[in-house]
C-alpha cells in the first residue's frame, strides 16, 4: 500500500485509467468486429485508432499496423466470396 500522500493519489489515478482505458480498448475491439462483418466505414475505425494512440491507449505502431491491415481487409474479403 502507498504510504505517502502523493503515491495514494498515483494509485487513485491509475485506476481510474485502467477502468478508462479498458473501456477504450473494448470500443475499439467493436469497432474492429463491426468492420469485419461490414458494418461501418474504415474511416470511422480509423479515427478511432488515432485518437486512442494518441492519447497513448494503445502504442502508435499497434494503430499503424492495424491501420494497414484494414486497408488490404477488402481485398480479402473479395478473395474469400471469390472462392
Amino acid at each position: 500500500m502507498p504510504r505517502t500522500k502523493s503515491a495514494k493519489k498515483a494509485l487513485r489515478v491509475a485506476r481510474k485509467r485502467t477502468v478508462h482505458h479498458k473501456q477504450l480498448k473494448e470500443r475499439l475491439k467493436g469497432l474492429l468486429k463491426s468492420l469485419k462483418r461490414g458494418q461501418i466505414n474504415p474511416s470511422e475505425v480509423t479515427r478511432a485508432l488515432d485518437k486512442a494512440a494518441k492519447r497513448r491507449v494503445i502504442h502508435k505502431n499497434k494503430a499503424a499496423r492495424l491501420k494497414s491491415r484494414l486497408t488490404h481487409l477488402p481485398q480479402k474479403q473479395s478473395k474469400k466470396k471469390g472462392k
